[in-house]
C-alpha cells in the first residue's frame, strides 16, 4: 500500500506511468465513458478547507470510475479537535477504501497516513499540493507534447503550489525558475531537494527576485494568489509587497512566443493576474482545472487497483 502525499515520493518512471494513465483515462472518458475500474470502492473526503475543484473533481473522478465518494465537512470530523487524528484515521480505515484530506497543517495529513490502513491522498496542505502539480504537468504534456527541457517560471509566493511544481519539474526534467520577493522564498530544504532531483534528470533550478528577468525564454509562466487560506492576517502586508509580481500582458510579452500562462485557481483578478491574461490567448487555466479530474483519476486507479 502506498500513499500520495508528495510528488517527490514518486520516481520519474512512476510519475510518467500515472501521467500516461491520465491521458488514457481522459481520452476514454471523452470517447464514451470510463470503465468501472473502481466499482465498489469508496473514497472518504476529509475537508478542513473549503474547495471547489478538489471536492468536485475527486467526487466526479470516483463516479466516472464506478466508485463513490463521501464528503466529510470540518464540522463533522473536527480533525484533531473532537477526536485525535490517529483515531479518525483508524476509524475511517474501517469504512472506506481510501482517504483524501484537504488540511491546513501538513503534519495532519502525514499523521492520517501514519495510522491509516488504506491509501491517503494529500488534497492540499500548507506545505504542498501534489494533486495540483499532477494536473499541471498533464496540461504541459498535452500542450507541448513533451516535458524534458521545458522552461517553467513561477512568479510570486514560494507557497505550497510552488513546492509541488518544483518537485514535478525537477523529477521530470523541466527547468524551474521562481521569482519571489524577499521573505517569501521557497524553503531552503525544498530547494535543496529539488536541485538534487534536477541533477538526476538534467534539469536546473533557479531562484530570482526580478520577475521580468525570470520570464526571459520561459515557455510557462505560473502564478498563484498572493494570500492563501490561513494567511488572512498577512493580507495587508502582502498586498503591498507583491504588485511588482503581477502577471500582466507586459510580463507575458517578455517570455517565449509560445508561452502559456497557468494558475491553480481561485484567481484574484487584478491582483496576481489581470483579466487580459487570464482570459487571453496564452491562458490554459481552465484546461488545468479540468485536468484535476483526470490526473486524480490516475492517482486513484494507481493506489486502488
Amino acid at each position: 500500500m502506498r500513499h500520495f502525499l508528495a510528488v517527490s515520493d514518486y520516481s520519474h518512471d512512476e510519475l510518467m506511468q500515472m501521467l500516461d494513465l491520465a491521458v488514457r483515462l481522459k481520452a476514454e472518458h471523452r470517447e464514451g465513458g470510463n470503465r468501472p475500474l473502481l466499482h465498489g470502492k469508496v473514497l472518504g473526503m476529509v475537508f478542513q478547507k473549503p474547495s471547489l475543484r478538489t471536492r468536485v473533481s475527486f467526487d466526479m473522478a470516483m463516479r466516472h470510475l464506478g466508485g463513490d465518494a463521501l464528503y466529510l465537512s470540518p464540522d463533522e470530523i473536527g480533525l484533531g479537535k473532537r477526536e485525535s487524528i490517529a483515531d479518525v484515521s483508524r476509524v475511517l480505515s474501517g469504512y472506506v477504501d481510501a482517504i483524501m484530506a484537504r488540511v491546513f497543517a501538513h503534519e495532519h495529513v502525514v499523521e492520517l497516513a501514519r495510522h491509516a490502513r488504506v491509501p491517503v491522498i494529500n488534497g492540499l496542505s500548507d506545505f504542498n499540493h501534489p494533486c495540483q502539480a499532477m494536473a499541471d504537468v498533464l496540461t504541459l504534456l498535452e500542450h507541448f507534447g513533451r516535458l524534458p527541457g521545458l522552461k517553467v517560471t513561477f512568479v510570486g509566493d514560494g507557497n505550497n503550489v510552488a513546492v509541488s511544481l518544483l518537485s514535478a519539474c525537477a523529477r521530470l526534467g523541466m527547468d524551474f525558475t521562481i521569482a519571489s520577493p524577499d521573505d517569501y522564498e521557497l524553503p531552503p530544504e525544498v530547494v535543496d531537494r529539488g536541485r538534487a532531483m534536477a541533477a538526476e534528470t538534467g534539469a536546473a533550478v533557479h531562484l530570482m527576485r526580478a520577475p521580468h528577468e525570470a520570464v526571459e525564454g520561459a515557455q510557462v509562466i505560473y502564478t498563484d494568489t498572493w494570500t492563501s487560506m490561513g494567511q488572512e492576517k498577512e493580507a495587508e502586508r502582502r498586498a503591498r509587497v507583491f504588485p511588482p509580481y503581477q502577471v500582466n500582458e507586459r510580463l507575458v510579452s517578455e517570455a517565449a512566443p509560445e508561452v502559456i500562462v497557468m494558475h491553480c485557481l481561485p484567481a484574484h483578478r487584478g491582483q496576481e493576474i489581470t483579466d487580459a491574461v487570464a482570459d487571453g490567448p496564452h491562458s490554459v487555466i481552465f484546461q488545468q482545472a479540468e485536468n484535476r479530474l483526470h490526473a486524480q483519476k490516475a492517482i486513484l486507479v494507481t493506489l486502488l487497483t
